[in-house]
């Protein structure tokens, strides 16, 4: 008999949830081939590739791994690290104009050109 004490060994999270994260996974995916569909080209094309992937990882992550309903230092020690390395590319897409440029002026130094 089942009182209101009881403790539940895992919790069943509704199913309306993952059927609407299904929906936002098909519509994510849907404008990530719209994209090529469409011929979007240059920069706009790998950023909206880019961001349409990580939404949808985002989500994979979020409700799939449960990550939704875990302890806020459990998300950290699986999210925080990734975060940190995405950081650290961005910072060398940026530096990475001056670097070619330093190595532009001092090897045509060194080569006498």
């Amino acid at each position: 008999m089942a009182d209101g004490n009881t403790h539940v060994e895992g919790q069943q999270h509704p199913l309306g949830v993952y059927i609407k994260i299904w929906g936002w996974l098909f519509v994510l995916s849907a404008c990530s081939y719209a994209v090529d569909y469409f011929h979007v080209q240059s920069y706009l094309r790998w950023t909206l590739i880019l961001v349409f992937m990580m939404l949808k990882a985002g989500l994979i992550v979020a409700f799939f791994m449960h990550m939704r309903w875990e302890r806020l230092a459990l998300v950290y020690a699986i999210m925080l690290p990734p975060a940190a390395v995405l950081v650290f590319v961005a910072i060398m897409m940026f530096e990475s104009d001056n670097t070619l440029m330093l190595r532009k002026t001092f090897f045509s130094v060194l080569s006498g050109t």
